[in-house]
């Protein structure tokens, strides 16, 4: 860890694609290392944007990005990528290999690892994965959520130590949502990386540490997930739902029920009418 403590500072970070539509504007915030983020907002409100920013994939046109200590610029980038995985909304566009063990074993390659360590760790991260068992397959054979866990072990494979997931989840079904979730849970409680998860998926954020509001290129709010789900102004502007479970309790603090003193038949009771009226 290094001396600040800090995987990312941001001070007064903006960007532009032109100088007419500027897309982010004075950001300032700070993510402590082995913490994790949401970034979360509206279509739009430069999420991805941001996040190629911190991937070092683009530049700020004003401010400064500081990345574990050392400021993020022209100079330095090359030294800083290595540190940073980024998996994306589209698993398709990672493919690299035309096998799952070629795809895990392009970027270890580009780092010129001998060949033991290379094997080691494509089997490794496949097993924690739970692909080891695909690693002969071409990428046309797996489902969204297999290849999602390719894309994740072949980045893990290169051991960065922040992690950024850009929409990871939002073109898998229920069930792959629900595995990769796992997989999240379980790599922040290794206490390994930073992870920022830009995402419009309500259990992701809420297993998350913070979540960064973004608005209309700035920074709208930096809370947690609790209070953010509890308050419904910014839910509408994020165009974000709460979980059902917050939902029917928050509907239950308007009625002026208190769960903690009311008779399970009195919960009954108040929760039957928001079922039939639907």
């Amino acid at each position: 860890m290094n001396s600040t403590g800090l995987a990312y500072e941001l001070q007064q970070v903006s960007f532009s694609y032109d100088p007419e539509h500027p897309v982010l504007s004075d950001l300032s915030f700070s993510i402590p290392q082995g913490s994790w983020i949401s970034l979360v907002g509206p279509n739009g409100c430069g999420k991805s944007t941001l996040a190629r920013l911190l991937g070092g994939l683009l530049a700020a046109n004003a401010g400064t990005i500081i990345v574990e200590g050392t400021p993020l610029l022209k100079e330095t980038v090359q030294q800083i990528r290595p540190r940073i995985g980024m998996v994306f909304q589209n698993p398709d566009n990672q493919f690299i290999g035309a096998t799952v063990e070629e795809d895990i074993a392009f970027g270890l390659e580009g780092r010129c690892l001998p060949r033991e360590e290379m094997v080691e760790r494509v089997h490794r991260y496949a097993e924690k994965l739970e692909i080891g068992h695909l690693l002969s397959k071409h990428p046309s054979e797996l489902s969204g959520g297999q290849k999602q866990r390719v894309a994740i072990a072949a980045i893990l494979a290169l051991e960065p130590g922040i992690l950024i997931f850009d929409e990871a989840s939002s073109m898998l079904d229920e069930r792959a949502r629900g595995e990769l979730l796992a997989i999240l849970k379980e790599m922040k409680g290794s206490g390994r990386y930073t992870m920022i998860s830009i995402t419009h998926d309500a259990d992701e954020i809420l297993a998350s540490d913070r979540a960064i509001v973004l608005h209309k290129g700035g920074m709208a709010a930096d809370l947690t997930p609790r209070e953010l789900f509890g308050d419904e102004a910014l839910l509408d502007a994020c165009r974000l739902i709460a979980p059902y479970g917050i939902r029917l309790l928050n509907e239950l603090r308007k009625r002026g029920i208190d769960l903690s003193a009311e008779s399970p038949k009195e919960v009954a009771d108040a929760i039957w009418p928001l079922y039939s009226n639907r």
